[in-house]
């Protein structure tokens, strides 16, 4: 069973981006959402994701404060930033963090979830 983690405050974004997983994966899956990066940390090493989907803007915690803290032990999820932001400089910075295997603007498209989970 894949397991994915979608941290995002937006809900209809989290909405979308849930459809087009369920849609277009042939693999069984549970999709764990989270709306504040806070929450996500505290529980994510018991889910143990495969893939993670981030946000960047969120209040209290934002994605990069969420990539400083997050240091997973025993798994190694793919993690994709997922965000509405096209500044050069977020792109960039999604780089110097190795965890983070490609920066994705919104909304995830079929041609981006075929390419993740091929």
């Amino acid at each position: 069973m894949v397991r994915i983690v979608l941290i995002d405050d937006d809900p209809i974004s989290t909405f979308i981006t849930e459809k087009l997983i369920f849609n277009n994966i042939k693999v069984p899956c549970t999709i764990f959402k989270f709306q504040s990066a806070i929450e996500a940390l505290k529980d994510i090493s018991s889910i143990s994701p495969n893939y993670l989907f981030l946000d960047l803007n969120m209040p209290e915690m934002t994605g990069w404060d969420f990539l400083e803290e997050f240091e997973p032990k025993t798994y190694k999820p793919e993690v994709y930033i997922l965000s509405s932001s096209v500044d050069e400089r977020d792109i960039n910075k999604a780089s110097n963090y190795s965890l983070v295997k490609k920066y994705l603007s919104k909304p995830l498209i079929k041609k981006y979830i075929k390419t993740i989970f091929k």
